[in-house]
């Protein structure tokens, strides 16, 4: 096959429809992390419960990713797509109209979830229009969707503190959701390469291969620090130096632009030095930038810390995501599922680890020392497996490329 640029390659509607479905299911997933300050006004909370509060979200999206991993190889990533933003509708409605207790406002952030597993539907969209070597950009440009979160972390607090309440947001947000929904219903295509549906059983040998639990321990780091971190942030910043609600949440937009910005360029990236050697160095940044903020210095250096390892982290689902499509090509829907289930679940347990380890201690220093203990362990791995994956993603890319080659449309 004749090699064409990216730009004439894939299926640029669904590209976009992709994009912008992430960014507004991003938007809504995280609008609890910023907006955890104004509610513990109306529901105290300590620190361990303020912490779980905005990791619900993250969990739900979790388990929902596996459900919407299944159903885009199943029934196709638009279809799955539409679905999951008329059910998105009903957390938003609920918190907006009906919450009245603390319990009650658990149960919306953990139904929120349902917009972070957008993921396993707008990945796979864009992803089964482009060819190997048009992977990491492809799937950087859909993932940096995650943008969605600064929308949450700039605007949220400042239109509650306007309107005199946290539920206003939650019907305003109902507008964009349904705008995208029209447009990506008009726009998005399910492309012609999409694989024959699988028996549900078929999905279980996915987990048989070390490579999907590998996958799972990278994602976990890199997407569950980049989610985690978006929704603990503005927590962070007004517990440990002090911040209004929105200023808090204004120190954390910088932080969340360096992570979503950067995905498309990690992936880029990736695609031309290897996602093996971006992720070396980026656990190393992220590694370096944890232990940094564990001493806690001023707020105007603790920022600039937090900003290059977000960076470091949102380059970093790029990368991972450069090397998903070249070893599982024909289950992309049922693994980005797996995958991202698991970066949801190490974006669950960040905000914990540090609200419980702040309770116990006194101090936010335990819990990002072992946030960079962890990423210095991601190092190791990849540097025993990185032999092994160069010759066989080699072998598997050529097969990919081969057969895009002679089944995309002319």
């Amino acid at each position: 096959m004749e090699r064409t640029g990216f730009m004439k390659s894939g299926h640029k509607p669904s590209l976009l429809s992709a994009f912008l479905y992430f960014d507004v299911s991003f938007m809504v997933w995280v609008l609890i992390g910023p907006l955890a300050v104004i509610m513990m006004q109306d529901y105290p909370m300590n620190a361990a419960e303020k912490a779980n509060l905005v990791a619900l979200p993250i969990l739900g999206g979790s388990v929902l990713r596996l459900v919407l991993g299944v159903l885009a190889d199943r029934i196709g990533p638009k279809r799955t797509g539409q679905i999951g933003m008329a059910v998105t509708l009903v957390p938003l409605v609920w918190g907006w109209q009906f919450v009245n207790s603390l319990g009650e406002l658990y149960v919306v952030a953990l139904l929120l979830g349902v917009a972070g597993a957008s993921f396993s539907a707008a990945l796979p969209l864009a992803s089964r229009w482009y060819p190997p070597q048009y992977q990491g950009l492809a799937m950087g440009i859909a993932g940096a969707g995650n943008s969605g979160t600064v929308f949450s972390t700039l605007f949220a607090n400042r239109i509650a503190q306007h309107y005199g309440g946290w539920e206003v947001v939650f019907g305003l947000a109902l507008i964009p959701v349904a705008l995208v929904f029209l447009v990506f219903t008009l726009l998005a295509k399910d492309s012609p390469n999409q694989p024959e549906p699988k028996k549900l059983r078929d999905y279980a040998t996915v987990l048989r291969h070390r490579d999907t639990w590998l996958f799972c321990l990278f994602y976990m780091v890199t997407f569950g620090g980049f989610v985690g971190l978006s929704n603990y942030l503005t927590i962070f910043f007004n517990t440990e130096y002090g911040l209004s609600a929105v200023r808090a949440a204004d120190f954390t937009t910088l932080c969340v632009i360096a992570g979503s910005f950067f995905r498309p360029v990690g992936g880029w990236l990736a695609d031309r030095v290897g996602g093996v050697r971006m992720l070396l160095a980026l656990y190393a940044g992220v590694a370096l930038m944890m232990a940094s903020v564990s001493s806690l210095p001023p707020l105007s250096v603790v920022t600039v810390l937090l900003f290059v390892g977000m960076m470091c982290l949102g380059m970093g689902n790029g990368s991972v995501f450069q090397l998903v499509p070249q070893r599982f090509q024909q289950e992309i829907g049922v693994i980005t599922g797996i995958v991202g289930a698991a970066g949801g679940l190490g974006g669950y347990f960040l905000p914990n680890i540090l609200g419980l380890l702040k309770q116990w201690t006194g101090s936010y220093t335990p819990g990002f020392l072992i946030l960079s203990c962890i990423a210095l362990a991601c190092i190791l791995t990849v540097f025993l497996i990185h032999g092994e994956w160069k010759r066989t993603f080699l072998k598997r890319k050529e097969a990919a490329y081969d057969a895009y080659s002679y089944s995309r449309p002319s």
